[in-house]
């Protein structure tokens, strides 16, 4: 679903498609959705597309049609719609959405959304909430900086993150082991709450941050930014 569609493209039908936890199902009727690569072949993991118009389809934007062609028709030449996200298709047809394309990953040649492992994170009881981003890696193409924000009352540690990274070996794999788990009290936000991941790209590339007006407590960035410099330092 996506306000632009103007309806469900991958959903079960109540009592007759049979679900599977974490994965949108099927498309819906009249709905050809495809999972491709960047030049437009069918692969089982990459880009989520739709390839035929449907009842609903966004057809334009008021004021702004060239913004209407290159965000969703820009790529594959034109020829389909693009919602903006990672998928992965199963053996039976089924589509898990990976998250949006900008948080998909290419780890070794495995595309991977960082909220899977976001999702493995906060299944440890002393985490509240995690946020993971990628960054260029020499040798892997891409690697993963998770940011965590403990419980009340826990304190991060080399024990904790030993743990966390076994969750991640375990659930998904050890190709998508974090090349650095970083632990605070709090992520960077905005005043109504949203996690600002631009800004812990910044952090996690040494880059100057941009615009942080926005953030409702700068003291979490300065805690960061000494906390990954630490972890970077040779022992």
């Amino acid at each position: 679903w996506q306000t632009e569609t103007g309806g469900h493209m991958l959903t079960p039908m109540p009592g007759a498609t049979p679900t599977k936890p974490g994965s949108a199902t099927l498309p819906f009727f009249g709905v050809d959705a495809a999972v491709l690569d960047e030049s437009g072949k069918e692969v089982s993991a990459g880009i989520l597309a739709i390839r035929r118009p449907w009842p609903g389809m966004l057809r334009g934007i008021w004021g702004d049609p060239e913004r209407y062609k290159s965000t969703y028709w820009s790529k594959w030449n034109g020829q389909y719609y693009l919602p903006g996200d990672g998928a992965r298709k199963d053996a039976d047809g089924y589509f898990w959405i990976l998250g949006r394309i900008d948080d998909v990953v290419n780890i070794s040649g495995h595309r991977i959304g960082t909220a899977e492992l976001e999702s493995v994170f906060v299944e440890h009881p002393s985490v509240a909430e995690s946020a993971v981003i990628g960054i260029p890696h020499e040798i892997k193409g891409q690697g993963l900086v998770a940011f965590v924000t403990v419980s009340d009352s826990v304190q991060g540690s080399d024990a904790l993150r030993n743990a966390l990274m076994q969750m991640i070996d375990q659930k998904i794999g050890k190709f998508a082991r974090p090349e650095y788990i970083l632990f605070s009290r709090d992520l960077p936000k905005t005043r109504s709450g949203k996690i600002m991941r631009r800004i812990l790209r910044d952090i996690a590339e040494q880059k100057p941050l941009g615009n942080v007006t926005t953030l409702s407590d700068p003291t979490v960035v300065d805690d960061l930014q000494k906390q990954y410099s630490q972890l970077l330092q040779p022992t």
